[in-house]
């Protein structure tokens, strides 16, 4: 993962800081030590449109380029929310990855994927979201399939995201926040006729066959399971 010419220039001169590089066969992942706040905007500016998440915590940030595992598996559990909540009927809004940031906190990071839904109605006809006025994303989901190099959690729940999805590539599991910080609980306070298990079993799936298939099927399942269960006699 290469950087940009003006944030490895930033690096090189303004920032002679330690960096720890934590690499597998398909994901790469970079730490910088002691970088200032205006230099994380710095790099988020000149990664635009780039796939590289920036995740910021008091001074130190991680660079990470997702792989196609990591990123199909997130995309996926969008889809599968999407799909629950059209056949329910329950308004959302997806956030995808926007970078959320708090100076105040100096805290900054991309979701996964994530989605507004008990405070959809604030940020209904918004084309810009500032967690400065704004409410963060009621649901986040966080794939960890490798390990990240900084407390991604912490940084959720000092934002006050009100839900944690985390898949680890086998296991989906959901927390909620709870006085400052997350309880794993059964079943998501957004979807509660949905099983985890069911969803991760569907994203597991969804790597043996083609996607419209896949769709087809979730789709089917959520009219027969959920929305059957809850029509009135």
């Amino acid at each position: 993962m290469r950087l940009p010419t003006e944030q490895h220039n930033i690096h090189q001169t303004c920032y002679n800081r330690t960096m720890t590089t934590a690499v597998d066969e398909t994901e790469q992942r970079f730490m910088l030590d002691m970088v200032e706040w205006d230099a994380y905007e710095s790099f988020l500016r000149g990664l635009d449109n780039r796939h590289v998440f920036l995740t910021y915590d008091e001074g130190r940030m991680e660079l990470m380029s997702p792989s196609w595992s990591h990123d199909r598996s997130a995309e996926l559990i969008g889809i599968f929310i999407r799909v629950l909540a059209e056949e329910t009927s329950t308004p959302i809004i997806g956030g995808g990855s926007t970078t959320f940031k708090r100076r105040d906190l100096r805290k900054g990071l991309e979701p996964d994927r994530c989605f507004y839904v008990r405070n959809e109605p604030r940020i209904r006809g918004k084309r810009n979201v500032d967690l400065a006025h704004d409410p963060p994303p009621d649901i986040v989901i966080e794939v960890e399939i490798s390990a990240r190099l900084l407390d991604r959690v912490g940084i959720y729940a000092a934002m006050g995201v009100a839900e944690l999805w985390r898949y680890d590539g086998r296991q989906l599991t959901i927390e909620s926040l709870k006085h400052g910080g997350y309880q794993r609980v059964e079943r998501s306070p957004s979807f509660p006729k949905v099983d985890p298990a069911r969803i991760a079993a569907f994203v597991e799936d969804a790597f043996e066959i083609d996607e419209t298939t896949w769709l087809r099927q979730v789709r089917q399942w959520v009219r027969d399971t959920i929305v059957k269960s809850t029509d009135p006699e």
